[in-house]
C-alpha cells in the first residue's frame, strides 16, 4: 500500500493488504476491504464503500457526486460488494436523497466505459459489457447480463437472470428469466443458456417458458395473462416471482414478442 505516487487521505480506512498503484487518489470517508487492488489513475471519492478482493482498473471514478440537479450535497454513498471487477474508465455515482446510496452487489463484472448513475441498485453476479449505461434509480436483479452499449432508462427494473442484447434501449421493465432484444425492446425467449449454466433443470426451464408463452404469445393483456398464469400454472417460486414482478412494475413491462430463429 505504501505507494509514494498515490494520494490517500488520512481519513480513508484501507485494509492493510490493499494494493494501490501510482497516480491514484483516494478521498476522505472511503472504506476499502482486504485483498482489493486499485489500478493507476483511479479516483475514489467520498462515500465509497468497497468490499474485499475487488479489482478496479485504471481511469475509473468511484463515488463522484450525482449528475442530478436535485442533488443538494446529501451525505450519500456508493456501496460495492466483494469480488467485483471494475474495468477501465467505469464511472459509478453516489446516491441522492431518493435512496441515499448506489449499490453494486457481489461477484459482478463491470466492463470498460460503463456508467452506473445515482441510486441504482445492482444485484449479485451481474455482467455489464462495454459501454453499458444505467440512468438513475434503476433496480437490477441477480445474474443479469447487459451486452455491450445497452442503455437503460431511469426508474426501470430488470429481473433476475435476464439477458439484454447489445445496443438495446431499455425503456420498460424487463421481467426475470427472459432474453430481450430488437427495437423496440421485445421478448425473444427465455434465457435458457444462462439458466442451464446456473443449474435450472429442463423441467423448470419448460415451466418458465410456458408462463411467458401465456404472457407474450397469446394476445392477452398483462392483467388477463397474470390471472390465467395464477389460475392454471402450479405455484412455484419462479411463477410467483414473475407474477410479483409484473404486479410491482411502475413503468410497465416490455410489450413486444419477436420469434427468433
Amino acid at each position: 500500500m505504501n505507494q509514494p505516487l498515490a494520494y490517500v487521505h488520512p481519513g480513508a480506512k484501507i485494509a492493510k493488504n490493499v494494493v494501490i498503484e501510482p497516480f491514484t487518489t483516494i478521498h476522505n470517508n472511503v472504506v476499502i476491504g482486504e485483498g482489493t487492488w486499485i489500478g493507476s489513475n483511479v479516483t475514489i471519492m467520498e462515500g465509497a464503500r468497497i468490499g474485499k478482493n475487488c479489482n478496479i482498473f485504471p481511469g475509473s471514478v468511484i463515488s463522484a457526486v450525482p449528475q442530478d440537479l436535485k442533488y443538494n450535497d446529501e451525505d450519500t454513498i456508493v456501496q460495492i460488494g466483494d469480488n467485483v471487477t471494475i474495468r477501465e474508465c467505469v464511472t459509478i455515482n453516489r446516491g441522492t436523497a431518493d435512496r441515499m446510496k448506489t449499490v453494486v452487489g457481489n461477484n459482478c463484472l463491470i466492463m470498460a466505459y460503463c456508467h452506473i448513475a445515482h441510486d441504482c441498485i445492482v444485484g449479485n453476479n451481474c455482467i455489464f459489457s462495454n459501454n453499458s449505461t444505467l440512468a438513475g434509480h434503476i433496480t437490477i436483479g441477480d445474474y443479469v447480463v447487459l451486452a455491450g452499449m445497452t442503455a437503460v432508462h431511469q426508474f426501470v427494473s430488470i429481473g433476475n437472470h435476464a439477458f439484454v442484447t447489445g445496443g438495446s434501449l431499455v425503456r420498460k421493465d424487463v421481467p426475470p428469466y427472459v432474453k430481450a432484444a430488437r427495437e423496440p425492446l421485445s421478448y425473444v425467449g427465455i434465457n435458457s443458456v444462462g439458466l442451464r449454466r446456473r443449474g435450472f433443470t429442463t423441467d423448470k426451464i419448460r415451466e418458465i417458458q410456458d408462463i411467458f408463452r401465456i404472457l407474450y404469445q397469446k394476445n392477452y393483456n398483462n392483467t388477463q395473462a397474470s390471472e390465467i398464469i395464477e389460475a392454471e400454472m402450479e405455484a412455484t417460486p419462479e411463477r410467483d416471482e414473475i407474477l410479483q414482478f409484473i404486479k410491482n412494475s411502475h413503468r410497465g413491462i416490455m410489450k413486444g414478442y419477436f420469434k427468433s430463429n
